[in-house]
């Protein structure tokens, strides 16, 4: 009886996590990025979901298929899963979580657009640099010399 309960609860705290995982649905996992996301694109939206430290949901339209998947352009967060990537996705949802964001979109990475967003006119990158994040992530460096 307890291992059936503990692989049922084991079993729904998997499907809640895959779930979280990636809950932005406007770009397909395999596929092109849509029409209106192109190059040079402007949009905008709520930022409905923070992912780690340089990667965010925002809310083009009603529900999750509309909810584009952003890699911030500008900041280079460390990665989640090392020692300072909790506290990188804890200031990203400090500095952007529930604010409108305006975007311009670059290209597309995965299932994801590399754009860069500016909160009350400011580059969020530049907000998280300016309140201490500290960069460190995938890409840093490059371009940067």
């Amino acid at each position: 009886m307890r291992i059936t309960i503990g692989l049922a609860l084991l079993g729904a705290l998997t499907m809640a996590t895959a779930a979280r995982a990636d809950p932005c649905k406007a770009i397909p996992d395999r596929g092109p990025m849509p029409s209106y996301l192109h190059r040079g694109a402007h949009f905008s939206g709520t930022v409905v979901y923070v992912g780690d430290g340089d990667s965010m949901c925002v809310a083009v339209g009603q529900g999750v298929a509309n909810w584009v998947e952003i890699r911030l352009e500008d900041f280079y967060a460390p990665e989640l899963h090392s020692p300072t990537g909790p506290a990188a996705k804890a200031a990203l949802e400090r500095v952007a979580m529930g604010r409108n964001a305006e975007c311009v979109a670059n290209h597309q990475s995965y299932d994801r657009v590399v754009a860069t967003c500016r909160i009350g006119g400011r580059s969020i990158g530049d907000m998280l640099k300016a309140a201490g994040s500290v960069e460190g992530g995938n890409g840093y460096g490059r371009g940067k010399r």
